[in-house]
């Protein structure tokens, strides 16, 4: 109590000196202390001073503080008027020094931040010694000077700025301080939360200086003195018990999931059980910092299982007792992030054997280990390092399907922020953290980390909620409590003495332990340290006499060690373990490491000298460790480093083994100037500060380069996200921030913003970004993007962008390499100096410049012994050898990705060379077989001769070879190598485009044998085309051939520019990315190239006055146009006259858009206005615009001017009738080709007056020749009738209009071109460059913020198309657009209606996709989707009620829907024909181009193109000239002649070249040999004998064509050159087939052929080559093949073979099954749409053979794909409810077998009800099947006469039609099918069929037709509502041998499975008299036994099936 009575007096005391003051009183401040910040803060333990102060004391001591808190700041004792009279008078007693300038220096010393000391001794230096009182009262009241001189705020008057009065300036410095000192004070920052899982015992409070940094040494350390080492000894605390209410958690009460995965344990330990309620039950963000050997891995692995469990079917967590799990393993990754590679490994090991029960994949991502594509997407949880994840997600897209599939991320040892390698982790947990809130996907952080200070600002950085996943365990949770022992050895560091008084420490230390009987591990820090050291403590212990204490022998596992120790590579190894010692380093061979290992856990052995990769790596305690010294070499830093405290906390943490000790020992010893440093950094630790600022500028590069970061505001918000931020905000002094900062801009935006611009300014001085500084837009540059992808620094960068050139040498390049700053800490020591000088004279081959003493020069010699394989002897040197390695292949690899973006081909050739040089470790002057396992010798000798390339070896016998390299043996060796040597050659085609562009196509051959040994899954090559001369490089490509399509075609397409002069040739390279030595050089000549003139006309836009619609001159159309406009635009404007009033051929080129519709109106109104009857003909090229064209000539014209049109489409076939009365006939190419080839016999191909060919742009596509052939016949047809066919061609701006007018017969007016501007809107365009990443999807997600961007740019607020290349990509796009719009402040800011309107339409969505994006106002539109949502996005768009659509290019040619903007998101496409990528025809993008801008809303429209660099001057140059249409028809020529043939238009050779000369291909050919392949020299162009080459060149093109069609039997050849069509030829043509299907099927015909042999000759046919196989479809069709009857391999073809898949479609087909993707179907249906033209072409070619068998298979065929059932199949399953899997009793199922469709066919509807009770139909179907049942046909057949050549069959149905028009029952067929039959006529018992017809019931044979049809016609009309019961009659034409025989008729239904009547035996008389041919039709021909059937279906109704073919026309127009 005495001292509180002193303390009380002193108070008294205070009061009383206060009180004395007189001070002015004032009211008490209310708004000085807030009722919620206490000022005074009570500590959580111990007592206080104010625990003895009473409440009323309390009361007045607060009374007078408020009192004292306003001095009078007039009478600052120690102010600046008292400092300025004492520097005076100091002043005038010194010479020299005017007390101006002494006060000012003064003023500085004081107000610097220098210690105590330092200022002292600098005031004296000033002052001197004569006035010390004056120096130390400067020090005393140095915080009252300063405050007294601080600057003050000057007071500003509103009249402007005056002097004030001393008053009143007094006045206000009084106003002032009272403001200072009444302002709220800061929350206090004593006084810490309290979070729930926080377990520490100690209090932070103890604290001992007054800036709160130092912590006490813990109670119970001793320090002691020693003659050599000064030694701190810290106690081991207390072992941690169980708190109230803790427990551990029994293994036993958990889920199956964690039992088994736990196997083997009891219970978690006290820290696990503490963390398992949050890791294991929730998803939150985890930190858990507990100190090493608290289990943390474990900790981890209850994360894990959380986030298994989700994926685990059943559900862990409800079903408890299951332990049995399916998991869904594709769905999730876990990445497990670990500092080093050491621990990697460990971890990988440990989490891959205790998950694999699961079926989990746990593999290592390491710079070591790199994984496959495959091998990630097969692996669940990925363990890399920091950098390693950082290059991973760098990418961003590279790996996408990783990084996006991430839902945990842990990262081990957080408190590796503070280290060098903090910035990465920053970086990821930023860029992952942005992620998650971009896309709203969730991943878990979980944070491992040793003990922290500061924890709560990593927990803050990790995004973890601090009352729920903030977890810090003190140093009690260790197993094994820890003695600290912290040595610090006397002697100048580095010197002698103290080497040895190290050497002696450690021993000591080490005998001490063993004394203990403890074994002991020391960590020494190279590897050959372990070594000396353990020999100094084996010499040690004998010096000392005490090697027992080592001695093993006594061991009872000794003499199985020694046993042991025989099988070590190591002697040394072999002579330590007797004298019980050890060494361990990564250095050594992996069985000596685990023998030392296994030898030191059973202690044989008492000391392990190791580094500290065993405390890392290897999880081996002990019950001492020793770390002996602490200076590391750092190769990064080229010196001598402090051991870094993770590292010393690491090994501490190998201290103490759990089971044998109760604590353990760890001991440092370090030099006695380090020792403070590890005192207090293992025993308080300092809080961890961020390494961010120093790395920021790359990896603002990297986040630019990614395009995660646009702009300097992105950029501030990303560096929001780093832990530099968080650490900025709670102690911004450390980063130089002052209050005042942190108080007007709390959240540091501008400081953040000052970051970025910095960083920015840098980035663009290195060219690395285009930083735009007035809209502060961030764009990054090829070169920033290399940097980013190779982790190169911005200073290296610089450095390359001085330095490189484009013709540098090997030498060169290795100083570029040498001077990166990643070299930069490399240093140049003494002792090293001779060995670096011996690599200079003897091993390395390229000089270096200057003295070895820098470290360019250094790194250059230590990268050039890499190469060459030398040996060095000292360690450090190594260390700094393999640091350069690892780096200089990276970077060699940046420069060569550099010169090719700056196109410099012979730098590129070098560099990459150079980089395959480092990384074999071979010269490119060796010889490349130094890349395989060959003797010494034997490639000594090969290096010695010159001549023995690979080639040349290539040509050897392996005996030859052997003799050269005297070792017969390796003869054979390297004969085998050269075969598998992989080299590729190159075949080169060109073809000029116009002047300036040149098409090239590649086709890469392999030229070895594939041995995975050496090859592996793939072979990549960089291929690039250069200019012979220059050098510079027009096109690169990087090509990866693959093992499974190594025969396949390879085939590269790509267009390079032209420019003058011309070299005389160009190289193609194809260089190996992996092997030396494996390039292959391919020259292209350009002597015979001929650059054809770019000779665009062009038709100016006149400027007319608009026409007004009264031009028309008639009311009607007046009508009908003035509903839309009144006048015509400029365009119709000015081709008015010519279409309207003139016959003129026509060939109009204008935009997209621009009203051409209209104009081929006008030309219509001409036509039925001249030639009233005539047709009208309107020709598009696609499905879609015919559809688009009917429609809207349908609602417009048809109506109201009584217009009819008819659609011909695949889809839809009319019969003749309908074609016959139409006037105008809408439809496709292949379709009017069809039917206009039989013109002759077709009356309404010769009333056609006018063809009107939309898109005739497109005949350089694949269905241009279609378009040409069409065009040379109408011209061809009106030449020969004399009745002329107005032609109107119709096409978007194009280069060579001439060519076309000319070919379509234009005449001077006539030819109308427009450029691409004349458009109603105008367009900006603009053309965006994507640089060419590796991988298509990769590509596409780049483009995905940019399209964000743009549509924000352009067009916030209007509709946008968005244009990509396949349906998968319309809803990655959707979802990353809509990821976007999360970030944005209005996520639906694309939506544009309420949510009651959006709930009404969502429930009409059936697409998943599509709901999610119409939700955020994103439509999608594909032919994927059904038909009601395309239409449903197509309303909502079009009413604006959604602004974006993302769609593919099919909408572009099929729906007229404009918008502001159009994206036209990637030019390329998968084509599944090359297996790869290919470019979108410019048609197409033009077309896309041409829906943006809408004239009725908007001034001008935007177009955006993204594709990629390499493109970028491809579409620039031919969007705005133009692009010149070539023809296609060489290539298919032989189809369209053999048809001509058929059609007896051709009938010698010289009419076919007489037909040629028609053609577009014609005119071709002679302005543009070189694209066609004829080689003309560029003096002979244009002359005569240009001409004779021209003619020669057709010549042969006619005769190859004609051999072809020849082997398949299709024409007969005359040596006269007569050409004659045979019945395979007119079958050909007939059914619209390819000469290829027909030979096939002749080849192939058999008789007896099962019914998978039809099966396969039919999905053979040539027409299911263009059946897309999309990406990754061919493991469907693996799937599929599985379930089907035949498998897909039965083909003898690869699963993504288009022929497979149609095998397996109709297999699919036939077997009911449903398809597993929607894409199927709509492919199932055009497989669906070919088969039946094939099917009858077969059955036609068979029955030529005369194989009867085969032909009734192939009609089997036939009945199965329209019934859609197998043939085993129950007749009756085809209708509905009768399938008999269902049927019930067995009495059903024998039914339904037994039962067949000829006894159904003639049942009453009574009996059929009855039968379907038997068959156990459900009741609700019977109806149906009634129904159904009832359409079968029941017909009487008879002969009604029979002679010689002829046989009449008449057939009448006996049962009534059910349908007028006679449609089959055939559900599942896409199309509906009309019933027919096949009548056979075949040899009595003999396998020979005589002839077949097809007959249907509208159709009865002979001439007489047509009038007999209309007849039927009429009668049926007549027929009472029961329906007709028609008959048909035919006659076949027998052969002559048949007379006298006997022959059997048999009638098949085509479309009812076994249905078929048979009359046996009819015999044919004699023939004596000679007989007439029949007229059967004008494709007949003698002695066909098909033609009979053809000429029955030819123009007959309903024909074969209908016309089901894909140009619909077989048998059906």
């Amino acid at each position: 109590m005495a001292s509180l009575e002193q303390w009380r007096a002193k108070a008294a005391g205070m009061k009383a000196a206060i009180a004395s003051l007189d001070l002015p009183t004032r009211p008490r401040s209310n708004g000085s202390i807030s009722d919620d910040e206490p000022l005074i803060v009570p500590p959580p333990t111990g007592h206080d001073v104010w625990d003895f102060v009473s409440d009323s004391e309390l009361d007045e001591l607060c009374d007078y503080d408020d009192d004292l808190s306003l001095s009078a700041p007039g009478d600052v004792p120690y102010g600046s008027e008292w400092l300025a009279e004492k520097c005076a008078a100091v002043a005038s007693r010194k010479d020299g020094l005017s007390s101006q300038a002494l006060q000012t220096q003064i003023i500085d010393t004081l107000t610097s931040s220098r210690s105590e000391d330092e200022i002292q001794s600098m005031l004296t230096d000033l002052i001197g010694f004569d006035d010390l009182d004056f120096a130390i009262e400067l020090l005393s009241h140095r915080a009252a000077i300063t405050d007294a001189l601080a600057p003050r705020q000057p007071v500003t008057e509103v009249q402007g700025r005056r002097l004030l009065t001393k008053a009143q300036r007094e006045e206000a410095l009084r106003q002032q301080d009272y403001a200072h000192k009444s302002t709220v004070l800061q929350k206090s920052f004593s006084k810490e939360e309290q979070y729930p899982h926080v377990y520490r015992s100690f209090a932070p409070n103890n604290k001992i200086s007054h800036s709160g940094r130092k912590y006490a040494l813990p109670a119970g350390s001793k320090e002691l003195q020693f003659d050599k080492y000064e030694e701190y000894m810290i106690p081991a605390g207390e072992k941690g018990t169980l708190g109230p209410g803790e427990r551990l958690v029994p293994i036993a009460e958990m889920d199956g999931l964690c039992r088994r995965t736990f196997k083997g344990y009891k219970a978690l330990n006290r820290m696990q059980s503490l963390v398992h309620p949050v890791a294991y039950k929730t998803s939150e963000n985890m930190l858990i910092c507990a100190p090493t050997g608290a289990g943390k891995t474990d900790a981890a692995m209850l994360a894990i299982l959380h986030t298994v469990g989700q994926y685990a079917t059943p559900n862990p967590i409800e079903n408890l007792e299951t332990t049995e799990f399916a998991l869904d393993v594709d769905d999730f990754k876990i990445v497990y992030v670990a500092p080093m590679k050491a621990l990697a490994s460990e971890v990988t090991e440990k989490l891959g054997k205790r998950l694999a029960w699961l079926g989990i994949k746990c593999r290592e991502y390491t710079g070591d280990m790199h994984l496959t594509k495959s091998e990630i997407v097969e692996t669940q949880i990925i363990v890399t390092t920091p950098e390693k994840w950082d290059v991973v997600t760098r990418k961003g897209t590279g790996d996408t399907e990783l990084v996006q599939k991430v839902r945990l991320l842990i990262i081990d040892e957080v408190h590796m922020l503070h280290d060098e390698r903090g910035a990465v982790l920053e970086s990821l947990v930023a860029r992952t953290e942005r992620q998650v809130e971009s896309t709203q996907s969730l991943i878990r952080i979980v944070g491992l980390s040793a003990t922290l200070p500061n924890y709560i600002d990593v927990a803050d950085f990790l995004k973890v909620n601090r009352h729920a996943g903030m977890f810090y365990f003190d140093a009690s949770f260790r197993p094994v409590p820890l003695e600290q022992h912290f040595i610090g050895i006397k002697g100048k560091p580095g010197t002698r003495t103290s080497k040895e008084n190290l050497d002696n420490a450690a021993f000591e230390k080490v005998k001490q332990m063993l004394e203990a009987d403890h074994q002991v591990m020391v960590f020494v820090h190279s590897r050959r340290d372990t070594m000396v050291t353990a020999k100094m403590i084996a010499a040690k212990a004998v010096d000392e006499m005490c090697t027992d204490l080592l001695d093993p022998t006594e061991h009872p596992r000794y003499e199985n060690a020694i046993r042991d120790m025989k099988s070590c590579k190591a002697r040394e190894l072999r002579d330590l373990v007797p004298k019980g010692l050890g060494i361990h380093h990564a250095g050594m061979a992996r069985a000596d490491r685990n023998l030392m290992e296994r030898l030191f856990g059973e202690g044989v052995i008492k000391v392990l000298c190791c580094t500290a990769t065993l405390a890392w790596g290897v999880n081996l305690p002990a019950a001492a460790v020793v770390i002996k010294g602490t200076q590391v070499y750092s190769a990064q830093d080229g010196k001598f480093v402090d051991l870094g405290i993770l590292d010393v906390l690491q090994i501490f943490g190998r201290a103490g083994r759990p089971q044998f000790e109760d604590t353990g020992i760890g001991m440092i010893c370090t030099t006695h100037d380090k020792l403070a440093h590890y005192l207090s950094a293992v025993t308080e630790q300092m809080p961890i500060e961020s390494k961010f600022s120093s790395k920021l500028v790359d990896n603002l590069n990297a986040e630019v380069a990614l395009g995660t970061v646009t702009s300097i505001a992105e950029a501030a918000q990303w560096i929001g996200y780093s832990y530099l931020f968080v650490r900025m905000k709670r102690s911004p002094q450390t980063y130089g921030i002052d209050w005042a900062e942190i108080r007007d801009d709390p959240s540091l935006f501008q400081r953040r913003r000052q970051l970025a611009i910095h960083a920015a300014r840098k980035l663009q001085q290195c060219q690395m970004v285009i930083f735009n500084e007035r809209t502060e837009e961030l764009r990054s540059k090829d070169i920033g993007r290399i940097a980013s992808q190779y982790y190169i620094l911005h200073t290296s960068i610089e450095v390359f962008n001085t330095m490189m050139r484009g013709q540098a040498t090997e030498a060169d390049i290795l100083k570029v390499i040498s001077m990166s700053s990643e070299f930069d800490n490399i240093q140049s020591r003494d002792n090293e100096e001779k060995e670096l000088t011996r690599l200079r004279r003897e091993v390395i081959p390229c000089d270096v410049d200057g003295g070895i003493d820098t470290s360019q020069a250094k790194t250059n010699i230590l990268l050039q012994s890499y190469i060459t394989r030398a040996q060095l002897d000292d360690f450090a040197l190594t260390n700094d050898l393999n640091y350069v390695a690892q780096q200089s292949g990276r970077i060699c690899r940046a420069l060569f990705m550099i010169a090719l973006n700056r196109q410099w081909g012979h730098q590129c050739l070098v560099l990459l060379t150079l980089a395959k040089s480092i990384e074999r470790r071979i010269w490119p002057f060796q010889h490349p077989l130094h890349q395989f396992d060959l003797p010494r010798p034997v490639l000594g000798q090969l290096d010695s001769m010159d001549s023995l390339s690979v080639e040349a070896l290539r040509d050897m016998e392996p005996a030859e070879i052997g003799g050269l390299v005297r070792n017969m043996g390796a003869g054979k060796n390297i004969a085998k190598i050269i075969r598998n040597f992989p080299t590729v050659s190159v075949d080169a085609e060109i073809a000029p485009l116009n002047r300036d562009v040149l098409r090239i196509k590649l086709w890469i051959t392999p030229d070895f044998v594939w041995n995975d040994r050496i090859h592996g899954k793939s072979e990549s090559y960089y291929i690039w085309v250069e200019n012979s001369e220059t050098s510079q490089i027009y096109h690169h490509e990087f090509f990866i051939l693959n093992r499974r399509k190594l025969h396949g075609d390879h085939e590269l397409n790509f267009t390079i520019p032209l420019a003058d002069p011309l070299p005389t040739q160009i190289y193609v390279r194809a260089v190996s990315d992996r092997w030396l030595g494996a390039e292959t050089v391919a020259p292209i000549s350009f002597q015979h190239l001929i650059r054809p003139d770019t000779e665009s006309v062009y038709t100016d836009l006149l400027k007319l006055q608009p026409l007004p619609i009264t031009a028309l001159n008639n009311p009607l159309l007046e009508e009908i146009y003035g509903r839309r406009f009144q006048f015509f635009n400029p365009m119709q404007t000015q081709v008015f006259h010519t279409l309207y009033h003139t016959p003129a051929n026509v060939l109009l080129g204008s935009p997209t858009g621009s009203g051409k519709t209209v104009a081929a109106e006008l030309a219509m109104w001409w036509a039925f206005k001249t030639k009233p009857g005539s047709k009208v003909v309107y020709i598009a090229p696609m499905k879609a615009l015919v559809r688009e064209r009917v429609k809207d000539w349908r609602a417009r014209l048809a109506g109201p001017i009584g217009l009819r049109l008819v659609e011909l489409t695949g889809d839809n076939t009319p019969d003749t009738r309908t074609i016959q009365d139409a006037d105008v006939i809408i439809t496709t190419p292949e379709k009017w080709d069809g039917i206009s080839r039989s013109w002759q016999t077709r009356g309404y191909v010769r009333k056609v007056s006018l063809v009107i060919i939309d898109e005739i742009h497109l005949l350089a596509g694949d269905r241009g020749p279609i378009l040409e052939i069409i065009v040379s016949r109408m011209n061809y047809i009106a030449t020969s009738t004399n009745n002329s066919v107005r032609l109107l061609g119709m096409s978007t701006a194009c280069a060579n209009a001439n060519d076309l007018a000319n070919w379509l017969g234009v005449k001077g007016g006539g030819l109308f071109n427009f450029r691409h501007s004349v458009r109603p809107v105008p367009l900006e365009l603009y053309i965006d460059g994507f640089p060419g990443t590796k991988g298509f999807c990769p590509l596409m997600q780049s483009m995905n913020r940019p399209t964000f961007l743009a549509i924000k740019n352009h067009s916030p607020e209007k509709p946008v198309i968005v244009f990509v290349p396949s349906r998968r990509q319309t809803r990655l796009t959707a979802k990353d657009l809509i990821n976007l719009c999360g970030m944005e402040d209005n996520p639906r800011r694309f939506l544009k209606m309420d949510e009651e309107d959006l709930q009404l339409n969502l429930t009409r969505v059936k697409d998943d996709a599509l709901k999610e994006a119409m939700s955020f106002g994103i439509g999608l539109h594909h032919a994927g989707l059904v038909e009601s949502d395309r239409q449903l996005s197509e309303e909502l768009f079009l009413n604006n009620k959604i602004q974006i659509l993302v769609a593919t290019s099919t909408l572009a040619w099929g729906v007229n829907l404009p918008a502001h903007l159009v994206i036209v998101k990637g030019t390329q496409f998968y084509d599944a024909k090359i297996e790869g990528y290919k470019d979108m025809d410019l048609t197409d993008v033009l077309q896309m181009l041409g829906r943006a801008g809408r004239p009725q809303f908007d001034n001008s429209g935007v177009a955006r193109i993204f594709t990629q660099d390499a493109k970028k001057d491809f579409y620039k140059h031919f969007l705005h000239t133009g692009f010149p249409v070539e023809s296609t028809l060489h290539t298919v020529l032989d189809n369209h002649l053999g048809a001509e043939v058929s059609a007896e238009t051709i009938l010698t050779k010289q009419d076919a070249l007489d037909y040629l000369t028609w053609t577009f291909f014609f005119r071709r050919l002679h302005k543009n040999p070189s694209y066609y392949g004829l080689e003309i020299s560029a003096e002979e162009h244009n002359s005569v004998a240009a001409q004779h080459l021209a003619n020669d060149f057709m010549v042969s093109m006619v005769d190859k064509s004609f051999q072809e069609l020849e082997k398949s039997k299709c024409v007969e050849m005359y040596p006269n050159g007569d050409v004659d069509s045979t019945p395979m030829g007119k079958i050909m043509s007939y059914y619209y087939l390819s000469h290829l299907t027909i030979r096939h099927l002749v080849r192939h015909a058999k008789a007896e052929a099962s019914f998978l042999d039809c099966l396969s000759w039919m999905a053979h046919a040539t027409e299911y080559d263009e059946l897309p196989v999309r990406h990754n479809e061919d493991l469907i069709n693996a799937e599929l093949s599985r379930n089907m009857p035949f498998p897909g391999i039965s083909f003898g073809l690869p699963m993504w073979d288009p022929h497979v898949k149609s095998f397996l479609l109709l297999q699919a087909h036939m077997s009911r099954v449903t398809l597993p993707i929607t894409d199927y179907v709509g492919d199932q249906t055009s497989v669906l749409d070919q088969s039946i033209r094939i099917i009858q072409a077969a059955i036609d070619v068979l029955t030529e053979v005369g194989h009867l068998s085969s032909v009734k298979q192939m009609i089997l065929l036939l009945q199965c794909i329209k019934s859609a059932r197998w043939p085993t199949d129950p007749a009756l399953s085809i209708f509905p409810g009768a399938d008999t899997s269902s049927a019930t009793t067995k009495e059903a199922e024998e039914g339904a077998k037994t039962a067949s469709l000829k006894k159904i066919g003639g049942m009453t509807q009574q009996a059929l009800s009855t039968l379907a009770g038997k068959l156990g139909v459900p009741a609700s179907q019977r109806q149906k099947f009634v129904r159904a049942a009832s359409t079968v046909p029941a017909v009487n057949v008879r002969v009604q006469e029979a002679v010689a050549g002829n046989l009449v069959v008449s057939l009448k149905r006996t049962n009534s039609l059910s349908s007028g028009d006679a449609r089959m029952w055939a559900p599942k067929f896409p199309k509906p099918q009309t019933e027919g039959f096949f009548v056979v006529v075949s040899a009595s018992g003999a396998d020979e069929v005589v002839a077949v017809k097809r007959v249907g019931w509208g159709n009865l044979g002979g001439g007489k037709q047509r009038q007999q049809q209309q007849q039927q016609q009429e009668r049926r009309r007549a027929q009472p509502s029961g329906g007709p019961t028609p008959m048909a009659k035919t006659s076949l034409k027998l052969p002559l041998e048949m007379a006298g025989r006997k022959v059997n008729v048999t009638v098949v239904s085509d479309g009812y499975i076994g249905l078929e009547w048979v009359i046996k035996d009819v015999q044919v008389p004699e023939a004596p008299q000679t007989v007439g041919t029949m007229e059967i039709g004008p494709d007949d021909v003698e002695g066909s036994k098909a033609a009979a059937k053809r000429a029955a279906s030819h123009d007959g109704h309903g024909g074969v099936g209908g016309g089901n073919d894909s140009s619909g026309w077989a048998g059906g127009a």
